[in-house]
This record gives C-alpha cells, sequence and structure tokens, in this order.
C-alpha cells in the first residue's frame, strides 16, 4: 500500500538541519523539475512585490518570500516535521512506523518521503513561474514516471488540484469526505475533511494492514467505525471512489 497525501499551508517556519541537498530527496528522477523551479522561486523573490503578488501572499505572510529567497542556504527539517496542518496534526507521523509508506506530493518538490529534509518555503499550486509551464502540466511526466513504476495499491488522499498532475486509474483508490445532514444533503466541509483524511491515515498505517484492492481498504476502515461507501471505477483510467460520510 501506498498513501498520498496533500502538503500543508500550514508549515514551520524554520528548520535546524543542514542546507538543501537535493541528491538527497527520495524520487532522483524528479530532481530536474525540483531544480528548474527552486532556481525559478529564487529567482521571483528577488522582488518582493512581484513575488507576494504571484504568489498571492497575504501581508500576513509576506516573510515567506525570504524564505524563499534563501531556499538553497536555509536549514532544513523533515518533510513529517515541516507540513503541520490539520491533516498532519492528525495523522502524527512522526509516532507511527509505516512513514515510508507514505509519498507527500508538493509543488515544489513534486514528491517527498516524510524523511526527506527540505526548508520552508511558500508556492501554491496554482502559482505560474516566470519561464515555466503551470506547476500541473510541469510535474506530469516526472511524476507519472514515479508514480507509475509503483505496482502496489494506492490510497490517494490528495486534494483535486494535486490529482490533475497525476491519477492512480484503477489500481488506486481515491478518498472522499462528505458531512451528510439530517436531511440527507452532503456537503464538504474543508476543516473536517483535512481532519478526516489525517485520521483515515494514521488508522491504515498504524493498523499494519497490507490491503490488496480497495475493497480491503473500505473493510477496514468500516470496522474502525466509519461510515464507508465504495464505488468502482467508471473505467479503467479513474480510480476507485471511497467515501467517508459523517453526520
Amino acid at each position: 500500500m501506498l498513501i498520498l497525501l496533500p502538503p500543508s499551508e500550514g508549515k514551520a517556519v524554520q528548520g535546524d538541519g543542514p542546507s538543501l541537498d537535493l541528491g538527497r530527496l527520495s524520487s532522483p528522477a524528479l530532481n530536474p523539475v525540483r531544480e528548474l523551479l527552486v532556481d525559478r522561486l529564487v529567482e521571483l523573490c528577488a522582488d518582493e512585490e512581484t513575488a507576494a503578488r504571484t504568489l498571492k501572499l497575504p501581508a500576513s505572510q509576506r516573510h515567506y518570500v525570504q524564505a524563499n529567497r534563501a531556499l538553497r542556504n536555509a536549514p532544513t527539517l523533515a518533510a513529517w516535521e515541516l507540513y503541520n496542518g490539520v491533516l498532519y496534526e492528525r495523522l502524527g507521523l512522526g509516532d507511527l512506523p509505516d512513514g515510508e509508506q507514505v509519498l507527500i506530493a508538493s509543488p515544489l518538490w513534486g514528491l517527498l518521503r516524510p524523511s526527506d529534509r527540505v526548508p520552508p518555503y511558500r508556492m501554491p499550486m496554482s502559482a505560474k513561474l516566470p519561464g515555466t509551464e503551470t506547476l500541473a502540466k510541469l510535474w506530469r511526466p516526472a511524476v507519472a514516471e514515479v508514480l507509475g513504476a509503483r505496482d502496489e495499491l494506492i490510497v490517494d488522499l490528495r486534494s483535486g488540484a494535486y490529482v490533475q498532475v497525476w491519477g492512480p486509474k484503477d489500481r488506486g483508490v481515491s478518498v472522499r469526505v462528505f458531512k451528510e445532514d439530517a436531511d440527507g444533503k452532503r456537503s464538504v466541509v474543508t476543516h473536517m475533511a483535512k481532519a478526516t483524511r489525517g485520521e483515515v491515515a494514521r488508522s491504515l498505517l498504524a493498523g499494519g494492514i497490507r490491503p490488496v484492492s480497495a475493497a480491503d481498504v473500505a473493510d477496514f476502515l468500516a470496522g474502525q467505525g466509519w461510515k464507508v461507501e465504495l464505488s468502482e471505477p467508471a473505467t479503467r483510467s479513474k480510480p476507485w471512489l471511497l467515501d467517508i460520510v459523517s453526520a
């Protein structure tokens, strides 16, 4: 089983390890794109106003311009320490034994293992850096090369912007989270969905299971008390859909 996670907007602001070394990151096939994006992002952030506008940074996040400018020399920290949004709070990767079953999608790094060390940064998936294509288009071939070589079941907990880069087709299961009101109407509540995804990932990793099918994942989560609904792929180019429904 491989679990794909999104990054989080919430990040630690300071690392304490050595500076960035792309050669030590996992998935070396991604390094040419990583190198290009680091160069472009550092160049962009030489001008604070242009960078803030391109990266859609509010005044409270202008400090990320300086962080981006210092990417190559700033202290790093492990990805599981860097990302600290609600999904990662509920997941608690630091005390799980099977973190290497996880890959984290990233606009800047493509994919990261939890143990990969990178510096704090800010770049949304929607950003369009000068002299580059859209991030989804830029990452698509390299990420497809890395993930297309995997043969295990993929549990996809990423949000839509990252699914546009690469999808697991029918050997994967895409997890969606809905809130259901008393009338049976369903909606997506972003904070709750992120928290639930973190809890789902933690259950799968802590449970020590080795699912080989979407049905195995659905059965396990149902046994943990979640209300789940599993739908077959519409075509072989689409993943299974696993809906988690809460009141």
